[in-house]
């Protein structure tokens, strides 16, 4: 009689064993109790814009191939403005517009067309932005190309933050002037105070640029979310190689995301446009 009972215990011991590990097996495997939630990488939340794009700069094709999710920043009324719009926005890529400014020092011919000036009247400000808005297909935010000298001015900043509310967009303040009022200003209009944290290509290396993406990451995994700026142009190449051969070491720790992704789920803003957006 003892030995049947100790048989049938073992037959029960071992069909609960046998349970656990098909269990267990299906939840290593992706099974339904393994969320996308509970992937480290899901809260560490990398966003890299790249700015200077519309103008068939080196490492432009380089960084709309990239296998992950980007955001670039393109320039209004250049040669490949529309094009490039278009082209990372059929790629999965958030489009911003990337408006040029007047910095404290600088060559005028760096700004490119359309820049918004200190001299500008208000009038002036809001036409310019409106069809800079206009020009890029696709665009869902802003920030600012070069303007280290309009960031700080609190008359044309707010110009400006109320008309990317009226068109449904956000502004990035790129941050080239540790003195800017676009983080107070946009708080105080209800938008989200986004800006970004780290340059990736302030110096022309490759090692450099890996070392500034590395602090990114790490930036990411410790605030949870990382917002970097690099570039087309000089450093193009540079930058587009470096990204590409980082994402399958960085992809594991944090994960690449548009900076609409960022603004939606941190701040909680979801664009309510109250003047026409023709350029969805």
């Amino acid at each position: 009689m003892m030995m049947k009972e100790q048989r049938k215990n073992y037959r029960f011991i071992a069909g609960i064993m046998a349970f656990l590990i098909v269990f267990y097996a299906g939840t290593s495997a992706g099974g339904p109790t393994a969320t996308a939630s509970e992937s480290p990488s899901n809260h560490k939340r990398l966003a890299i814009i790249i700015d200077d794009v519309g103008n068939d700069m080196k490492g432009t094709a380089e960084i709309l191939a990239m296998p992950v999710k980007l955001t670039v920043a393109v320039m209004p009324f250049l040669p490949t403005t529309k094009k490039d719009a278009i082209a990372a926005h059929e790629k999965g890529m958030d489009v911003i517009v990337h408006m040029p400014m007047e910095p404290k020092k600088g060559r005028p011919e760096w700004l490119g067309p359309g820049a918004i000036t200190s001299s500008l009247t208000d009038e002036e400000v809001r036409s310019r932005v409106e069809k800079a808005i206009d020009d890029v297909p696709h665009a869902i935010g802003m920030n600012n190309h070069m303007g280290s000298k309009i960031t700080s001015d609190k008359r044309i900043m707010s110009i400006v933050l109320d008309v990317c509310r009226e068109r449904g967009l956000f502004f990035v303040d790129s941050r080239t002037n540790f003195r800017s009022v676009v983080g107070e200003l946009a708080i105080s209009k209800n938008m989200p105070p986004v800006g970004n944290d780290i340059f990736l290509d302030d110096q022309n290396s490759k090692q450099h640029i890996r070392k500034q993406l590395d602090l990114a990451a790490q930036r990411a995994i410790d605030k949870n979310i990382c917002v970097v700026i690099g570039h087309v142009g000089h450093s193009g190449m540079n930058t587009s190689a470096v990204i590409r051969e980082s994402v399958s070491r960085l992809q594991n720790q944090v994960q690449f995301v548009g900076i609409g992704d960022l603004v939606r789920d941190v701040w909680q803003w979801h664009s309510a446009p109250t003047l026409p957006t023709g350029n969805k």
